[in-house]
């Protein structure tokens, strides 16, 4: 292991110019001509648009166009798609209502686009906007999924009777019946799991550039998967042909899924360009953000567990109803199936498990993948089902966790999922020595005479991630493969440019990528790049997301590094005429095993240039390609306790101490893993008792900024104790799992468990503001 090659705390490269304030990003980009775009967007619900009236914009101070969804139809531009095929339990496909970029005849949320504003600066745009009259004929609107099929409800789509997308189920009914009438005991709960908005900190933007002399376009945008938007958009949207379109991705502040998605505003921007015959630029406010980047989560769930005598689980029912907005976003369609109901199972020996789940449209934002993406939803459920039984049976909440682990791997659970590897005893007991579980009760005490309530909480999460293999998922619905492609390229002076199709949106790729690198070949970190988000630099890569960078995205440049290895030996084998066996790579040189003689790495590089002296029949250059296909999901896994303190006047929660165990099979840099469960952990926190997206009857986003949605600060969050053990993952080389979501996934039930446990309630929704928690405790008094 070299200083700083895997398994290094090497801090990460790309921050000096984050911290410094040179990252370089959509709203920074500048080009010649260019011009601002405003949307105007739809102040209600649901409507039908009666009439567009563009005139009195038009005139407007600085505006070079004005542009509706009637002439971007007429130019053939296509309606956005859900990329994933999800078939109902009665063979039916889903039923996908059309999405048109700017909407013509009736829109369906508030912040819906309607028409683009072009103008020489961000305020002429604005200015013009306002002045474009539109006549509508408000409809009634819903925005409940639990209403949203009901008798009377406004038909949302034509294509989905009774606003139902699909009705899907998984798992063996009959089995899980058979389970539940042996049953010594039954758990029931109704759960509801909140929207969110992701709040990334640089708002979703776009720059679209139509260049009429080479008739080529260029999109700079926020993107996480900047080749499936250039496929998306050319293959399906008709924007403009592959091979003529640029997708630029730049430094992304932050995307937690909300980025992966193609929305309206790329195509709008590109399109019009083409149309005005500038280049044309949108940056989202803040509010365009909380109206119009895909919410996450929204399930209403009821759920049932049955139990043998002895306590062991014998079988799970879960119905879920999925709140998937006016429209279906790119991979909204998985999120609630597969990657929700396959891991119900939990860290759990479950004989069998029954899941339905109706996904259904409202009047409110499409809802999509937010960080965890349908794990922490599953989680969530089997965390607080366990808690919950737990205290009805009277036995310690860990040792009913304990007694039904997973404990032999490969481990099939009924629900789709082979487990491959895992210790999760060696997790829950990292994770009680930390808190010192057992010494809770005289804390509890303690925090009595202060008239406090405290209470503890635990979470076993397991997720899926790495999504994988693209066979396996396309037969399940999915559009694309989830593949990953690495180029290496040494250049002629030894130094190393690592393409990868894996985008960096804060995840420190430049820095775990280059240890990669270093701990291969020992060169230095810093003649190592890491070239990504650009579609003409990038051979056609599937982004980042699902915590695949690691396991799917390095995985290929191994193989990659692989590749250039052995030419690397071959070369210098003819060097320093030894065979090639004997060579090895140490601390930047080539050495012929056992002897002093070796050949620098940057000699060896530029041998493979001058070509001069090569191997008989070897070409010049050094420089390989990889694709790889994972064989399963990788299986990251952990406890989380959490302690709090709740004060019974006001209903004020204060988490004091919070303890991560997690697994995540091999690390490449321990402290960059330690920021990302940091992270995941703030949002799940976030989720538990701040965050929550309200709409009001009529359809209005009740929580449409920093003042009416509650982000958590620092002083909302402990010092996190966080430790990890090692379960290599044995289905890809480097032996890795994720670590980007786990935080996010496994401590929402960890805090309502602790909650519920002080204040001796069970029933608790999120978030647990203290007007919440206030409630239950003077519920429970009654």
């Amino acid at each position: 292991m070299g200083i700083e090659g895997v398994g290094a705390r090497v801090a990460r490269k790309e921050d000096k110019r984050f911290i410094t304030g040179a990252g370089r990003y959509v709203d920074d980009m500048v080009v010649p001509g260019m011009k601002h775009a405003a949307f105007v967007r739809s102040p209600h619900a649901h409507a039908q648009i009666k009439k567009i009236d563009v005139k009195k914009a038009q005139g407007m101070p600085g505006v070079i166009g004005v542009l509706t969804g009637k002439e971007l139809k007429a130019d053939g531009i296509g309606n956005l798609i859900c990329g994933w095929m999800i078939h109902s339990k009665d063979g039916s496909p889903m039923k996908m209502g059309a999405w048109s970029p700017l909407a013509f005849d009736r829109v369906r949320y508030v912040g819906d686009a309607i028409v683009i504003v072009v103008a020489e600066t961000k305020g002429q745009a604005r200015d013009a906007a306002e002045a474009v009259e539109i006549t509508y004929k408000e409809l009634k609107a819903v925005v409940d999924a639990s209403k949203a099929m009901d008798k009377g409800a406004p038909q949302i789509h034509p294509e989905a009777d009774n606003n139902l997308i699909f009705d899907w189920d998984i798992g063996n009914a009959d089995d899980t019946a058979a389970a539940f009438g042996k049953a010594a005991h039954v758990v029931k709960m109704d759960i509801i799991n909140n929207r969110l908005v992701p709040n990334a900190m640089e708002p979703r933007a776009a720059l679209g550039h139509y260049d009429k002399a080479e008739d080529h376009y260029t999109c700079w945008t926020t993107s996480q998967n900047p080749h499936v938007a250039r496929l998306v958009m050319s293959a399906f949207y008709n924007v403009a042909p592959e091979n003529k379109l640029r997708v630029i991705a730049p430094d992304v502040g932050g995307g937690f899924g909300s980025k992966i998605y193609i929305y309206p505003e790329e195509i709008v921007c590109l399109w019009a360009s083409k149309k005005t015959g500038v280049p044309v630029k949108w940056v989202a406010d803040r509010t365009e953000s909380f109206l119009t980047d895909a919410h996450g989560r929204d399930h209403h769930t009821h759920a049932e567990m049955a139990f043998d005598k002895d306590h062991r689980i014998l079988g799970l029912k879960v119905e879920t109803q999925a709140n998937l907005g006016a429209y279906m976003s790119l991979f909204s369609s998985a999120t609630p199936t597969y990657l929700y109901a396959t891991l119900l199972s939990g860290q759990y020996n479950i004989p069998a498990i029954h899941a339905n789940v109706k996904a259904i449209y409202t009047n409110t934002a499409p809802v999509d993948a937010y960080r965890g993406a349908g794990r922490p939803e599953a989680t969530f459920v089997m965390e607080r089902m366990m808690e919950t039984a737990a205290r009805q049976f009277g036995v310690s909440p860990a040792e009913l966790r304990r007694k039904n682990f997973v404990t032999a791997f490969p481990h099939q659970t009924p629900v789709i999922m082979c487990y491959d590897a895992g210790d999760y005893a060696a997790s829950l007991d990292a994770a009680m020595q930390a808190s010192d579980y057992a010494g809770f009760a005289k804390r509890k005490a303690a925090a009595a005479n202060k008239g406090l309530l405290r209470g503890i909480g635990m979470s076993c999460y397991i997720e899926a991630c790495g999504i994988a293999p693209s066979a396996a998922v396309g037969s399940l619905g999915a559009g694309v493969g989830l593949w990953e492609s690495a180029e290496v390229r040494v250049n002629a002076v030894g130094t190393i440019e690592v393409l990868t199709g894996s985008h960096s949106h804060g995840q420190g790729h430049e820095t775990t990528f280059a240890q990669l690198v270093n701990e291969r070949f020992g060169v230095p970190l810093d003649s190592v790049s890491i070239v990504h988000g650009d579609t003409d630099k990038v051979q056609m890569g599937m982004g980042t997301y699902g915590s695949r960078s690691g396991a799917v995205g390095m995985s290929a440049i191994v193989k990659a590094l692989d590749k250039v290895e052995a030419k690397a030996k071959k070369i210098a084998a003819h060097l320093l005429e030894a065979d090639e066996g004997d060579i090895i790579i140490e601390n930047g040189a080539l050495k012929v095993a056992g002897t002093d003689k070796n050949v620098p790495w940057f000699q060896m590089a530029l041998a493979a240039y001058t070509a001069h002296n090569l191997p008989g029949g070897m070409e010049p250059g050094l420089k390989e390609t990889a694709f790889y296909d994972p064989s399963n999901f990788t299986f990251p896994a952990g406890c989380y306790i959490c302690e709090v303190e709740v004060d019974p006047e006001t209903g004020v929660t204060e988490i004091v101490q919070f303890v991560a165990a997690d697994d995540f099979g091999n690390i490449i840099n321990p402290m960059i893993v330690e920021g990302q469960v940091h992270g995941g952990l703030a949002q799940g926190i976030g989720q538990a008792l701040l965050e929550g997206a309200y709409y009001d009857n009529s359809g209005q986003l009740l929580t449409a900024s920093y003042m009416d949605y509650t982000m958590p600060r620092a002083g909302d969050l402990p010092s996190f104790k966080v430790s990890t053990s090692n379960t290599p993952c044995p289905g890809n080389p480097l032996g890795i799992k994720g670590c980007g979501e786990a935080g996010a996934i496994g401590s929402p039930p960890a805090v309502i468990n602790a909650i519920t446990d002080a204040i001796g309630s069970n029933d608790l929704a999120m978030p647990a503001s203290p007007s919440t928690v206030w409630a239950a405790i003077r519920a429970t008094k009654h």
